[in-house]
């Protein structure tokens, strides 16, 4: 009996043990509780005074004045507007770096909340609503919080954490540079390079309380493209005078359909082309001289993404020119984003991590998102490890919930704190395990 009584332990054991590696650190519940006030008051005070990408400077302000108060050292004007500091723990260790995006979208705020944003300015032109409609307030105000409470946990803190702001993760005006490979071609990881990088993005295809992470691809390579179609103004009433780039314009876009229907293998792989504008002519009675069309493509593979630049072009030439007209394309433009994808052994390890801050069922596989992230940039650096965080709030049906970039989004503010526990248990989880 004893010989199968040491069997039954040693197979307890073993269970017993990863049940209490599971178990949410009380440094972070202590950490959450007390902050839990302040990160809310921070998120909603950003929200209110959104800032576009390269213009986030009082948000970067409010940043920058926050870690000199907690001793830190910030380095500001970083890719225009960002912002980092590095503490240094108390004993040996890892590096990491901790980044949150800070810019708002050119969208007019339709939620119903008292720090709504009331935010205009001119974009391409126009005069556009600002908000805070893809979570980015969120990211900002975790991150302070984070920084806070490993701050008070200096002494005992392994390693050396940077925190990092960035600034046009939604992309830069025309003319413009900036975002994550701004920071790095400015040397962001040039004197500090961390051993890793990790990055949170609150979202509303989940329920608040649930947390989805894949190893791996997880959101797809981004191409902008522009095309125009070039033909020969003339009389509406008199279209055989010239060449209508209008009609040549539509069949392109029609045809180009195609190309993902018909030309790649989506059983592999997905991938998307969406024609997000067509601009020509100013009248009804006149046939313009040139259509634009700017698009976007995504993918998850290297060799379907260059095979899909090869058809778009190919069907854009072919098909302008069976209508008598020409293309000068740009396939693609040179702001792109590659695949943000997770570090598989990074992943792998701190999984249960994630588990222990929001439960085991309530972390998901949310499968391929074809929505881009610029943290990729970060992850093909060193290892990086992405996930989201649910916005929506419980009792809500997320696929009925107003997506991100929505100007119906609406941020549950218990992400906040679920945030802030899964990102901080991580990174101690991390730190400690590479220490040790």
């Amino acid at each position: 009996m004893r010989p199968l009584l040491a069997c039954c332990l040693l197979l307890v054991l073993p269970a017993m043990s990863s049940h209490a590696q599971a178990a949410q650190r009380t440094e972070v519940a202590e950490a959450a509780q007390r902050l839990q006030g302040r990160v809310v008051e921070w998120r909603r005070d950003i929200h209110q005074h959104p800032e576009l990408g390269n213009r986030e400077t009082r948000t970067a302000a409010l940043v920058a004045d926050h870690l000199r108060a907690l001793g830190l050292e910030p380095k500001t004007g970083i890719a225009t507007t960002g912002v980092t500091a590095v503490l240094k723990g108390g004993r040996p260790g890892p590096r990491i770096a901790l980044r949150a995006d800070m810019d708002a979208l050119p969208v007019t705020e339709r939620v119903d909340v008292p720090f709504a944003s009331k935010v205009t300015t001119t974009f391409r032109g126009e005069t556009v609503g600002v908000m805070h409609a893809c979570g980015h307030d969120a990211h900002v105000a975790i991150l302070m919080g984070l920084a806070e409470a490993m701050v008070a946990m200096r002494d005992e803190l392994p390693g050396e954490v940077m925190f990092l702001f960035q600034p046009a993760e939604e992309g830069v005006p025309e003319g413009e540079v900036g975002g994550a490979k701004e920071m790095l071609a400015q040397g962001v990881f040039d004197d500090f390079k961390p051993d890793a990088v990790f990055g949170l993005h609150v979202g509303s295809a989940l329920n608040v309380g649930q947390v989805s992470v894949r190893p791996g691809p997880m959101m797809a390579a981004s191409d902008t493209f522009e095309i125009t179609v070039k033909g020969r103004q003339t009389h509406g009433s008199r279209p055989w005078n010239g060449v209508d780039p209008i009609v040549a314009a539509a069949d392109l876009v029609s045809t180009a359909q195609s190309i993902v229907s018909r030309r790649t293998d989506i059983t592999r792989l997905p991938a998307v082309v969406t024609f997000g504008a067509v601009k020509g002519g100013i009248r009804h009675n006149i046939i313009p001289d040139s259509v634009e069309l700017i698009g976007t493509i995504r993918t998850f593979d290297e060799g379907m993404r260059e095979a899909i630049f090869k058809d778009l072009r190919n069907v854009s030439e072919h098909v302008a020119a069976a209508h008598g007209a020409q293309i000068d394309a740009t396939i693609p433009l040179d702001h792109n984003y590659p695949v943000t994808a997770n570090d598989p052994a990074l992943t792998t390890r701190l999984t249960p991590s994630l588990e222990a801050a929001v439960g085991a069922g309530n972390v998901i596989d949310p499968g391929l998102i074809t929505g881009a992230e610029d943290f990729s940039f970060f992850a093909r650096e060193v290892p990086g490890l992405y996930f989201f965080v649910g916005a929506t709030p419980k009792g809500t049906d997320p696929r009925t919930a107003a997506s991100n970039h929505s100007p119906e989004f609406y941020l549950d503010e218990g992400a906040l704190d679920v945030g802030f526990r899964a990102m901080l248990q991580v990174t101690l989880d991390y730190l400690d395990g590479a220490a040790g």
